[in-house]
């Protein structure tokens, strides 16, 4: 399985799971638009998006040379 190929499955996964949790807790999804229109009140639920993709994604990887 090539690189290319596995990032677009885990992709597809990861677009599947948020629309899964999306369906499960329609909450969520109004506090997910509410941010999104309101960014510098919500601003924290940016930076734990981008902490939750580096720890999915960057943490652990071992440097390229």
């Amino acid at each position: 399985m090539t690189s290319r190929r596995r990032a677009a499955i885990q992709g597809l996964c990861l677009a599947a799971v948020g629309l899964m949790l999306i369906w499960i807790f329609p909450r969520a999804a109004r506090l997910a638009e509410m941010a999104a229109r309101e960014l510098r009140y919500l601003w924290w639920l940016t930076l734990m998006i981008g902490v939750g993709a580096w720890l999915i994604w960057g943490y652990g990887r071992k440097p390229r040379p």
